[in-house]
């Protein structure tokens, strides 16, 4: 079953028609049966619906928009009724009882213009204040009208002269004739609306209203002066103010007789010189009714000359909201002739700045000059509870909300205005407080697709700033719209402080929008952005590792930064700390779980940086702690620190257990090159650390034997010296003289070139060098007193004879000792 619905159009009928078309090779009974019941359905629905529609239809016809001319045109009319009425109902108050028979058509047709008014207003369309919408809907239309001014106006319209006549023309039915002064809000209304019209000189319009305001206050307080002295039995007359009064030789008795102009200037008279209190005397109150309103009404006029002043004195000092606004909008209008804009954006430059006159928006304008730490706490106030509901910000710190929060301003958008335009650069992130906005894409033809709806607590504008691309459709405020906006820059700058945030939003947007397809195509971008934020991450907390500064890499870790990471070069935190020397930081990494002997690209551990860097303690820390030196080419590093010389380097190495022995490419030990170098003391160094002098490169060469090619003596005897200590550890029949050393003593001064030199004799070193002493002395058939080594230096302990030494065995006079 197929089914189309087709329009004719709205001018030739207003019907819907439907066409169902069934296709019988495809359909068997049951399915015939089951369309005709949906068929049946549908069409009951259907008459339904297009009954509504019609009624719709026909009451678009009869709606009046609120801009209408012709609306405009019957305002302007209805004005001068509403003037009319006004300033009649206290003059029919006060000085009628009926109306006269001239005056009864008159009264009559206003009657019936205000009464064709009230059905105007049922037909008005309205802005909505919420909203700032036209508001076309009857049933809404017709509930606030009736809610506000609809049964005042509707009472106006009662004849009650008539009722008055009718009732026997009782007193407190001519009372409710005061209904009808619910009509001088319309005078009121116009008068606000010329002040705001630039066309007109604003000092002007004020001195008008306030002109009108007095006459019309004391036009009423005359009216009401006269009724209270009518209302008294014609013989009692003498009784009141006006049958009392004596203006020189004229006096008003049976003033009901007089012409009824003089009768209202009189009390005009008497009602302003009460309100300015300036008599002489000469008009008063006679009775206590008229004492009891007079007292009233210079109470009221104490009041209404505070106003009146007031405002003579805002017009002097140009202070008030109103002119404030008609300053604006006359250089707005300057600076849109000056730069000749486009009829539809001055229209929308008007509606703001009669937005912000009419609501006030931008409180947020008032608090300017409040500091900054006071302006904070009201953000956190009006706008945390509202951000914290943010589906993108879901499971964020309290650190990254108060860092958004104080950074939001408020933007208003009226109705059918572009927030964002469709393939535009995004500088701004929007969240809906109140309203609702719609995403539009647009093709090249110029055609609108729909593509979602922006409520409160959404958000527009994350994916081109997050993603750095270009706005996909273009966003429309539906109503009256209550935006918060967060400038890009300040929202990157949060993100790169709090990355950890800045990751759960990018994985908030990717979860929330799995079924979106523009998502979908943006999803290597997004991820790619966490990477990079990481990248950056560890970057910072490796250069705050290497810094020392601790506190700042607390920071860091606390807002999410993991020190495992490492940086493009596989450097850890802790790499940086041990190269930079920074005990603190290398004792924080530890405890935080860093690997102690993690390896970079380089084939560098935070123990190797340390030991390069000559920091000791640093190394120790992470010795105690488990490091360990598992160089891939030890033999390299090490003939590479002897080559250079480095021996505080060198010793590093060996101490924390490098083998003196590893060989480099050519199979050369360290020991090769510091023979091969004549660096005596590094050779000794090796030495000591257990370094062979057996051992053989490529070519079959030994350390020794370099040593002879370099003619070095004293490494001669240091590895000669080596290599037999190392065979007697090799040879278990060379242990029984293992620790024992021989030396040669010669019984002469080595200094005495005049004597003949004599031979000496080979002794095994004994313990002490007296007893070297004695034995010389025993076997050398001699005398002497102390030992001498070559250079003529007094040796006084046995320990410090070396293996095959030459000794002289001397004595205390100054020439040579013989046999």
């Amino acid at each position: 079953m197929v089914m189309t619905k087709k329009s004719k159009g709205s001018h030739e009928s207003d019907e819907i028609e439907y066409e169902v078309e069934v296709k019988e090779s495809m359909m068997d009974q049951s399915q015939k049966r089951r369309s005709c019941l949906i068929l049946s359905r549908w069409t009951r629905y259907e008459s339904n619906e297009v009954m509504e529609i019609k009624a719709e239809k026909l009451f678009d016809r009869l709606l009046i928009h609120p801009e209408n001319r012709w609306y405009q045109i019957w305002t302007q009319f209805i004005l001068v009724w509403a003037v009319y009425s006004s300033f009649f109902t206290p003059l029919e108050f006060g000085f009628f009882r009926g109306l006269p028979k001239n005056l009864v058509f008159l009264d009559i047709a206003g009657q019936i213009a205000f009464l064709f008014d009230i059905v105007v207003h049922f037909l008005l369309a309205y802005r909505d204040s919420n909203t700032y919408r036209i508001v076309s809907n009857p049933s809404s239309i017709a509930l606030r009208y009736v809610k506000s001014g609809f049964v005042l106006d509707f009472l106006s319209c009662f004849p009650w002269d008539a009722i008055y006549k009718a009732c026997g023309e009782k007193e407190e039915v001519r009372y409710l004739l005061w209904i009808r002064l619910f009509r001088a809000r319309k005078v009121t209304d116009f008068l606000e609306k010329l002040e705001k019209d630039i066309r007109i000189n604003y000092l002007f319009i004020r001195i008008v209203k306030l002109i009108v305001v007095e006459l019309y206050c004391t036009h009423t307080a005359a009216c009401i002066f006269y009724y209270l002295a009518t209302t008294l039995p014609q013989s009692m007359e003498r009784y009141t103010w006006i049958g009392s009064l004596k203006l020189g030789d004229h006096t008003y008795a049976h003033f009901r007789e007089i012409d009824l102009y003089t009768r209202y200037v009189t009390s005009l008279y008497f009602a302003i010189v009460t309100m300015a209190t300036v008599g002489y005397g000469d008009i008063h109150a006679v009775n206590s009714r008229e004492m009891l309103f007079i007292m009233i009404y210079l109470s009221f006029d104490m009041i209404l000359g505070a106003y009146l002043i007031g405002n003579m004195t805002a017009l002097i000092v140009k202070g008030s909201k109103t002119e404030r606004f008609r300053d604006k909008m006359k250089e707005l209008i300057k600076y849109m002739n000056r730069n000749k804009l486009d009829k539809e954006t001055r229209e929308q430059i008007k509606a703001h700045a009669r937005l912000q006159y009419e609501r006030s928006y931008t409180e947020a304008s008032v608090l300017q000059d409040i500091p900054a730490s006071i302006r904070a706490k009201i953000s956190q106030r009006l706008y945390k509870p509202f951000i914290e509901n943010i589906p993108l910000f879901n499971g964020c710190s309290p650190e990254f909300y108060h860092q958004i929060v104080i950074n939001l301003h408020e933007e208003f958008f009226l109705p059918g205005e572009e927030v964002m335009e469709q393939e535009s650069s995004v500088y701004q992130l929007y969240f809906v407080r109140h309203g609702v906005l719609e995403a539009v894409n647009i093709d090249k033809g110029g055609t609108e697709t729909p593509v979602q709806k922006f409520e409160q607590n959404s958000s527009f504008g994350e994916i081109p700033i997050l993603c750095n691309t270009k706005q996909l459709y273009a966003v429309r405020a539906c109503d009256l719209c209550q935006l918060l906006r967060l400038d890009k820059q300040i929202f990157t700058n949060i993100l790169q402080t709090y990355f950890a945030d800045g990751r759960k939003i990018l994985s908030n947007l990717l979860e929330g929008n799995k079924n979106n397809l523009d998502i979908k195509q943006l999803e290597s971008d997004i991820t790619f952005n966490i990477e990079k934020q990481e990248a950056e991450s560890a970057l910072r907390v490796n250069s705050a590792a290497f810094y020392g500064d601790l506190n700042h890499l607390k920071v860091l870790i606390k807002d999410g930064a993991d020190p495992k990471k490492t940086d493009y070069d596989g450097r850890s935190p802790l790499h940086l700390a041990a190269s930079g020397g920074n005990e603190d930081i290398t004792s924080f990494l530890i405890q935080e779980g860093v690997d102690v002997n993690l390896t970079d690209k380089f084939g560098c551990t935070p123990l190797l940086e340390a030991i390069k860097n000559g920091h000791e303690n640093v190394a120790s820390i992470l010795f105690r702690e488990g490091a360990r030196l598992s160089l891939s080419d030890a033999g390299s590093h090490l003939c590479m620190a002897v080559a250079k010389g480095d021996a505080d380097f060198l010793r590093r190495l060996l101490t924390y257990g490098i083998d003196p022995n590893a060989k480099d490419y050519d199979h050369r030990t360290p020991l090769h090159v510091a023979v091969a170098e004549g660096l005596y003391f590094i050779a000794k160094i090796l030495l000591e650390a257990g370094a062979s002098v057996l051992s053989q490169d490529r070519w079959g060469n030994t350390p020794l034997e370099e040593a002879h090619k370099c003619g070095n003596r004293s490494l001669i005897k240091l590895l000669e010296d080596a290599k037999s200590k190392e065979l007697q550890q090799q040879s278990p029949q060379l242990q029984v003289h293992f620790h024992q050393r021989r030396c040669i003593v010669y019984p002469f001064h080595p200094w005495d070139s005049n004597v003949t030199k004599m031979e000496g004799v080979m002794l095994w070193v004994p313990n002490s060098i007296e007893d070297l002493i004695k034995l010389s002395k025993e076997q050398l058939k001699c005398s002497g007193s102390f030992i001498l080594s070559e250079d003529g230096v007094r040796i006084l302990d046995a320990e410090m004879i070396a293996d095959g030494q030459k000794l002289y065995l001397a004595s205390d006079q100054d020439r040579p000792m013989h046999c």
